[in-house]
């Protein structure tokens, strides 16, 4: 399912070569294209011609519209179901091209190349796809798994700061729900550097593929996979919304922090523990300025995350570190309390 590359992308060629594809495809966004392509061409050893579907980075561009461009793309390349999407990106990337993938002609072969840290530790695994719609994350989506997933821990080195850090949201994440050890070691990274976060990727990946092992269209424990993410998903909307948007992993943090503090609320952690989690990922992450979001907007959104039922928002907190639970129902005032802490914090 997973396979790290290594510099002579061996793995790659023998999948490429051995599934009778008759044509490929490559989806990636001028990034990708321009960082990243140029290696795997160069280590790329087929007679399958190509093609390249390239479009616009970023969240906002994660519609039903640029799917459409891609089905009439495929269409138009004359695309079947012998042939083989290749998404090359991060999790935008990922989450598209496995949703027009398992989409066009009822269902072609895709395989994920994560470029980014969130990527290769969480989007690009799990087979969930999907496209924003009205604002709403992943609201348009399927449960598909790609035929395999291809990491080259190389490409951190071409990434910017600020998407290195998004992706080591969800490594933060893993170690809270489900590995305290892991959470332990990542806390004590001293600086976010390619070379510090790489020897903890598989751990992160081994956490999720785990996790989705159990429960692949998420009836229960994989719930717990969105922790950080009923506030986290809120917020990007809003921001979304306004056409500012915000790195996912900094939402998911954000959200993390308001959960965390939600968990105390609810009395699942004892205050130390909530201080401890919220001071470690405040310690990698800048404080996000939502005040300009009411709580009533920002629950408002939260009552279309996915996992509530029956009109009732279900959540997924933490009730010690390295475990968490799922479908809990919290006291609405502590929702606004839990809000209303994040607000005042750097007051």
């Amino acid at each position: 399912m997973v396979s790290i590359l290594n510099d002579d992308f061996s793995a790659l060629n023998d999948f490429v070569n051995k599934g009778g594809y008759s044509k490929i495809f490559f989806l990636l966004d001028e990034n990708t294209h321009q960082y990243c392509l140029p290696i795997v061409l160069g280590n790329l050893e087929t007679d399958i011609p190509f093609e390249i579907i390239e479009i616009e980075q970023g969240e906002e561009l994660k519609n039903i519209d640029t799917a459409i461009q891609i089905w009439e793309i495929l269409a138009e390349f004359q695309a079947d179901r012998k042939s083989l999407l290749i998404n090359l990106g991060g999790g935008v990337i990922t989450d598209m091209g496995g949703f027009v993938a398992s989409t066009y002609k009822r269902g072609m072969d895709f395989i994920n190349i994560p470029t980014t840290l969130l990527a290769m530790c969480d989007a690009s695994i799990g087979g969930k796809t999907g496209i924003d719609h009205l604002y709403l994350k992943n609201i348009i989506g399927t449960f598909a798994f790609p035929k395999e997933i291809f990491v080259y821990p190389e490409f951190l080195k071409t990434l910017p700061f600020v998407e290195l850090r998004s992706g080591f949201a969800e490594m933060l994440k893993h170690g809270l729900i489900a590995d305290i050890k892991h959470w332990e070691a990542l806390s004590q990274i001293q600086e976010l550097l390619p070379e510090n976060i790489a020897p903890h990727i598989p751990v992160s990946m081994e956490i999720k593929q785990n996790i989705v092992k159990q429960d692949f269209t998420e009836k229960n424990i994989r719930k717990t996979l969105n922790f950080g993410h009923s506030v986290g998903h809120a917020i990007e909307s809003l921001f979304l919304k306004e056409k500012q948007p915000i790195p996912h992993g900094e939402g998911v943090a954000l959200g993390m922090i308001i959960e965390t503090y939600l968990s105390y609320l609810e009395k699942l952690i004892p205050l130390p523990d909530a201080e401890n989690i919220i001071g470690t990922i405040r310690q990698f992450y800048p404080y996000i300025n939502i005040q300009l979001f009411e709580n009533e907007a920002i629950k408002a959104v939260m009552m279309n995350d996915k996992k509530n039922n029956n009109g009732k928002l279900m959540l997924s907190l933490i009730d010690r570190k390295g475990h968490a639970i799922y479908d809990y129902q919290a006291q609405t005032s502590h929702i606004d309390d839990a809000l209303r802490f994040y607000k005042n914090l750097n007051h």
